[in-house]
């Protein structure tokens, strides 16, 4: 699997259906979700093609939104949350790509979750992308993992080890598993993820929020600075754990922290705003913002990891309202590597 700053094809991403999360056709709070997603992906559309995915009742409302550069697909969803439902694509022996279609049940068969549709979504993409797939027999997600595309994979135990998800697997099954789908040969465990992933409509963990490797091998960590936010002492857990780690070559990680917006709290509780929750594509970093005093830092921070990109900041308040971020709800297509076989 080829890092997120490598050369894309395009990025994938699916249009908000009418559901209980988002609200029902008509909903104020369905309107915020997709003019927050079409956001996301007109941003995007300026540095790299986008394809979005829309249920067959929306997909008139999509290509409105969305504008005719970007191009919507038929395609029967439960949800909108691109990077978990749809494939991992990676790059075949002989540099052509392939989609990795891990099994989706909802983020561990949650009773809220339908995902009786999106269980079909990351074979359907490869269809429409023109590749070839390949089934995985490990519960996961996109979400739940990030490589350093030098052989390491972050996971989390509360994840992939999940007895809603996978509940026969040890450690050494799921690295078993991930390694020979990624090609990957080191595994880093985190034994959790940020609070507010263990409530009612959390993933329980997903690391995607919490730590991103960048091109010079540098990991970018969420630090919760308010003692008063519960995050305040699992930020400084999972620093430990990682600073106690090493890279697949055996070498200690080099970590930057990321601090968290000031804002902690809304009217639903405790917020879980996070910058490590970006997305990198061809040209860009698009970068999550919250109109906070922290926005700035967070920019000089991605900026400075990657200096040839422009970093876009785009307002997530109402992504992370929804239940995720940028990261969340997008999914790079790689370019075919320079080896491939035309």
């Amino acid at each position: 699997m080829p890092p997120e700053w490598a050369p894309h094809e395009r990025t994938w991403m699916a249009f908000p259906p009418s559901n209980d999360t988002f609200g029902r056709a008509g909903s104020q709070t369905l309107g915020r979700a997709r003019a927050a997603w079409t956001r996301v992906a007109r941003t995007i559309a300026r540095y790299e093609p986008v394809a979005v995915l829309a249920d067959p009742a929306d997909v008139d409302t999509a290509r409105t939104m969305l504008g005719h550069a970007i191009a919507v697909h038929a395609v029967p969803l439960d949800d909108a949350w691109l990077r978990d439902s749809g494939p991992t694509f990676a790059h075949r022996p002989d540099g052509s790509v392939h989609g990795i279609d891990w099994i989706f049940n909802g983020w561990g068969a949650q009773s809220w979750a339908e995902w009786g549709k999106d269980e079909q979504v990351g074979r359907r993409v490869t269809e429409l992308a023109g590749v070839g797939s390949t089934s995985s027999v490990l519960v996961n997600e996109g979400g739940g993992f990030h490589i350093d595309g030098r052989g390491t994979v972050l996971l989390t135990e509360t994840v992939q080890l999940d007895p809603g998800r996978n509940p026969d697997a040890t450690r050494a099954s799921v690295e078993a598993e991930v390694h020979a789908q990624l090609g990957i040969r080191h595994a880093i465990w985190l034994p959790r993820g940020l609070s507010r992933d263990y409530e009612e409509f959390g993933t329980r963990g997903h690391v995607d929020i919490v730590a991103s490797f960048t091109p010079t091998g540098t990991l970018l960590l969420h630090r919760q600075d308010d003692p008063d936010h519960p995050d305040h002492p699992v930020t400084r857990f999972l620093r430990s754990v990682l600073e106690a780690a090493v890279d697949a070559d055996g070498s200690p990680l080099t970590i930057v922290d990321v601090p968290a917006p000031t804002v902690i709290e809304e009217e639903d509780g405790f917020v879980d705003w996070s910058y490590i929750n970006h997305y990198v594509a061809n040209g860009v970093v698009v970068l999550c913002a919250f109109d906070d005093p922290n926005d700035a830092e967070a920019r000089r921070i991605l900026q400075a990891a990657y200096p040839d990109r422009t970093v876009e900041l785009v307002d997530a308040r109402d992504i992370f309202a929804f239940g995720g971020g940028i990261h969340c709800i997008t999914q790079q297509q790689p370019a075919p590597h320079p080896r491939a076989v035309p």
